[in-house]
């Protein structure tokens, strides 16, 4: 959508402004945000999961059900499913982008406590509505400035927690996404393994294929049913923006102006942005953006645990400030500079053969699934050492995983960790607690992981979770390792393989 307004901004002293939805909500944050050292610029794409249209009513229950596949229109209420900083140089260049998982267990601003950073939205625009309505507003009016404290409160609180200044915005729900989605489709989507999804409606093989509107919002949303649960899903949808830039920039797009004028369409219909956001200014800063020259990292977690009986990703706030930091730094120092991301495979776009020397660290845990309680847990003890198994049981629970059998086991051996179908990258978190491989077997049950603790094994301690990557060692390489980001890095502009 961002893409959209780059493409079109051009057409600014045209037509592009009037019917654009425009927002107040970046003013209360102007005062507070973190300076910034030259003219770069940092966006905010908010994914609004919402069934209702800007006035608040739900959208028609057939279009939602059979085209959005998406339930009832009460589901997903004012959650921000994806979220995603831009930022463009001063001058220009690479443009470096990070998701936000939607999951990460945050301080959410106002003074509201810790909540999934995607709920910061429907708390604030639910204390706003009470409030409001008690004053008598109703109907079109209330929900507009009541979703104007959502946005206020998001953007403050994704500022807080990456640590950076956010300069525009733009806001685009399930029915904006469809809407754009059937502008340029069909568009081009490869995938590593066949996948079924009744939740989603994703019915896709394996390999390279093409999606009309339903089947790319189908291929944005599932999570269910991949090995990294909502982590796997951020990918899917940065390989999507992917795809989109790569599709409309092959077929000259950018400059067809019936191509131009549908998207406009549509963030005229559907897209909020901020009134500050000079979109003619923007189109001329961000040429690289439409030209493909962009990076998606999915920003780190630390592990997995229950808050308020729901499953969270936990998050460390200053390593993942001193990451985007760092990343940021770099991209204004360097227009073109050698990005240390492990770029996934995808025509057009082949691994870098530039190797970046990794910082001296211990290595991090590879991306785990977005929901630990799925998982479920067997440990088995075969260490000789007294209660060793109800102890890793209860450690591994406090991270977040279902418990399962605890059991005696033959002595003899050493420690192991075997997996089944679809636990694959929560056994491995485990395995890198433990200081052990993980092994698949079809012997251990979908979703189910045992554990067995042999000879020689040492309890990593209560709660203990793998170490941490940090950006850079103090005095060391500055730049950033391959592995420090939540899973493969998707460069813009290809049609990238995902999970």
């Amino acid at each position: 959508m961002i893409l959209a307004i780059a493409g079109t901004g051009w057409l600014a002293g045209h037509w592009l402004t009037k019917g654009l939805t425009t927002s107040r909500a970046l003013e209360a944050l102007r005062k507070s945000a973190p300076r910034k050292p030259d003219d770069s610029v940092n966006l905010l794409l908010i994914g609004l999961d919402s069934r209702k249209d800007m006035n608040g009513d739900d959208l028609p229950k057939e279009f939602v059900q059979q085209e959005l596949h998406a339930g009832s229109s009460g589901i997903g209420g004012y959650n921000t499913n994806t979220l995603i900083l831009m930022h463009i140089p001063a001058g220009g260049g690479k443009v470096t982008a990070f998701s936000i998982p939607r999951d990460d267990y945050v301080q959410v601003a106002g003074g509201r406590g810790e909540h999934k950073i995607k709920e910061a939205y429907g708390i604030a625009k639910a204390e706003a509505q009470d409030r409001l309505a008690a004053q008598g507003l109703k109907g079109a009016e209330l929900e507009h400035r009541s979703r104007e404290a959502g946005r206020e409160a998001t953007l403050a609180t994704v500022q807080d927690f990456l640590g950076v200044p956010i300069d525009h915005f733009a806001e685009v729900n399930l029915l904006g996404f469809y809407d754009i989605a059937k502008v340029v489709q069909p568009v081009p989507v490869c995938l590593r393994h066949a996948v079924h999804d009744r939740f989603s409606g994703a019915d896709f093989p394996a390999g390279r294929q093409e999606l009309d509107a339903r089947q790319a919002l189908a291929f944005v949303r599932q999570r269910h049913g991949l090995e990294g649960g909502d982590l796997d899903r951020t990918h899917r949808q940065q390989a999507f923006l992917s795809s989109v830039v790569h599709k409309l920039t092959s077929q000259g797009a950018w400059s067809d102006i019936d191509k131009l004028e549908g998207l406009l369409d549509v963030v005229k219909k559907d897209v909020v942005l901020d009134d500050q956001w000079d979109l003619l200014a923007f189109a001329r800063q961000a040429p690289d953006l439409t030209g493909g020259d962009a990076e998606f990292h999915t920003l780190p977690i630390a592990g997995f645990a229950t808050r308020k009986g729901e499953a969270v990703n936990l998050v460390d706030p200053a390593r993942v400030r001193s990451l985007v930091r760092e990343m940021i730094d770099r991209s204004n120092h360097s227009d073109h500079s050698d990005h240390a991301s492990d770029h996934a495979d995808h025509p057009g776009h082949p691994r870098s053969d530039r190797s970046v020397p990794p910082v001296a660290s211990p290595s991090p845990p590879p991306p785990v699934p977005a929901d630990a309680s799925s998982t479920t847990v067997d440990v088995h003890n075969a260490s000789g050492v007294r209660g060793a198994a109800a102890a890793e049981s209860r450690s591994l629970s406090a991270l977040g995983y279902a418990p399962g059998h605890i059991a005696n086991a033959p002595g003899g051996g050493g420690t192991s960790v075997v997996h089944g179908r679809g636990a694959g990258a929560a056994a491995r978190q485990i395995a890198a607690r433990l200081g052990v491989s993980a092994t698949r077997s079809s012997a251990v049950p979908v979703r189910r992981v045992v554990v067995t603790l042999g000879s020689g094994f040492t309890a990593p301690g209560p709660g203990a979770a793998p170490s941490p990557h940090p950006a850079a060692a103090p005095g060391g390489d500055s730049r950033v390792p391959s592995d420090a980001f939540q899973g493969r890095s998707v460069r813009m502009g290809g049609i990238t393989c995902v999970d």
